[in-house]
């Protein structure tokens, strides 16, 4: 069964299901107004510890990181569509001419568990197009359980492209940045196989671990 046609069904369900606010738990509602509200986005540059470049839309704190947990855990599919509208903006400032977009693959295990990718998703709900060009080489460990060293060593070598990309530039796009861990695998795994990087863009930053990355990493912020 195609992405589509699977994102259609879990929208479907949804809509069918008694709901509540992904953010507050009001009733009724994919998301109230006030929670609405929280996701207005503030595109602003980050460069990580390589050099890219990443915008990020919004702060992975309070309504947004609830409403994120509610379509990666909970299968509210019915939250991509303003979260997607949220990112546009970051996929707007990093996009250039002829630059293809590519999103951070989703494992096989959690494609299994989920039955579809977030990041894909949100990206359709922006209404932008990727292209599918990076897969997991290997299973690795949770990241939201690792320490910032940790998160490195643990997704060594654990991306790859399909074919040679020789010629070809890209924008990497994944839903939260902390360290810039996943974003250096990808961008490795997009080097190795000829391609060029241009940047990246993410729905959101996590504040309390980017700003600690930042200290001893070298990761930081620069104003929009």
């Amino acid at each position: 069964m195609g992405h589509k046609v699977v994102s259609a069904l879990l929208d479907a369900f949804a809509a069918l299901s008694p709901i509540h606010c992904a953010g507050c738990g009001s009733a009724d509602r994919t998301l109230c107004d006030s929670c609405r509200l929280e996701l207005m986005p503030e595109v602003t540059p980050r460069t990580l510890a390589d050099g890219t470049t990443v915008f990020t839309a919004l702060r992975y704190e309070g309504v947004v990181r609830q409403a994120l947990l509610a379509l990666k855990e909970n299968g509210r599919t019915d939250v991509a569509k303003p979260l997607g509208l949220a990112l546009a903006p970051a996929l707007a400032r990093a996009a250039q001419p002829g630059v293809e977009l590519v999103a951070v693959p989703t494992s096989r295990a959690a494609w299994r568990r989920r039955g579809y990718d977030p990041v894909a998703l949100l990206c359709r709900r922006a209404g932008v197009e990727l292209s599918k060009v990076l897969v997991h080489n290997r299973s690795t460990l949770s990241q939201k359980t690792l320490g910032i060293e940790d998160r490195a060593s643990n997704l060594v070598e654990s991306m790859r492209a399909r074919q040679s990309l020789v010629g070809r530039k890209f924008i990497l796009i994944d839903d939260v940045v902390t360290t810039g861990a996943t974003f250096a695998e990808a961008s490795r795994a997009l080097r190795t196989a000829g391609a060029e990087v241009i940047g990246g863009a993410a729905l959101a930053f996590t504040p309390r671990v980017f700003d600690r990355s930042t200290a001893l990493s070298g990761v930081s912020q620069n104003t929009p």
